[in-house]
């Protein structure tokens, strides 16, 4: 098998590893575009990402949730562990259109983990290999490449490790997309985004959502590569 080649077409490497690569870094630097346009959208009901954070808890009946500001920019993420909602400054404290769909967002993650939402569930139980196999994975495949022809076995455990956590970004998909229809029907029914602002909170999580998309499609083509490279080892 040529591992570096498809038929005399483009490389394999550069269709499973680099246009994904390409696509994810065009992706992340189109998503960074848009929210920044979207930060510059006022909200009209002029409250901010803490209010709406905060109201929505509220009226999903979850009170044992605490919203807090963290530093850096997009920051933003739910903490099951200690039951925070965690919003970046230009969140927390703004009152645009993106901070409307990014701090209900986060609390979608938070009505999820009230309700024991099934993919929420299983994503946390498979944190704990994670936070192991993330460390260790590129070690394990480097090591594996290059004693393939003395110790074959080195690959495929490498492989089995980066299998782990591309099913880790399969199964965040769901999540995610759970996270931002939940906070966009509620930002609906409580008329805090109105109209065209409704429609820019739409499009700010669906940028958002497209980054996780390309994140998994990515490691997939990466774990066929090395894939590639161990069954090449065969011919």
């Amino acid at each position: 098998m040529d591992i570096y080649g498809t038929g005399g077409g483009l490389p394999g490497w550069f269709i499973l590893v680099l246009i994904p690569m390409l696509a994810s870094m065009f992706v992340s630097w189109r998503f960074r575009k848009k929210a920044h346009h979207y930060s510059q959208r006022a909200l009209s009901s002029g409250m901010s990402g803490k209010d709406i954070a905060e109201k929505m808890l509220q009226d999903n009946g979850i009170f044992d949730v605490k919203v807090i500001s963290v530093e850096g920019h997009l920051s933003d993420h739910y903490n099951p562990q200690n039951k925070t909602v965690n919003l970046s400054p230009d969140v927390y404290s703004g009152r645009s259109v993106l901070a409307a769909a990014v701090a209900a967002h986060e609390c979608g993650h938070a009505v999820q983990h009230a309700k024991a939402y099934a993919w929420l569930q299983f994503r946390s139980a498979m944190v704990p290999v994670l936070s192991i196999t993330s460390n260790w994975v590129m070690w394990v495949l480097l090591g594996g490449v290059l004693m393939i022809n003395i110790f074959p076995a080195l690959i495929w455990i490498g492989i089995g490790m980066f299998a782990f956590t591309t099913l880790f970004s399969f199964v965040t998909l769901p999540v995610e997309f759970d996270a931002s229809r939940r906070a966009l029907v509620w930002l609906d029914s409580t008329g805090i985004t109105r109209s065209r602002e409704h429609e820019d909170a739409k499009g700010a999580l669906r940028w958002a959502a497209s980054t996780y998309v390309i994140a998994a499609l990515a490691s997939l083509g990466t774990l066929l590569y090395y894939v590639m490279i161990a069954m090449g080892r065969r011919e």
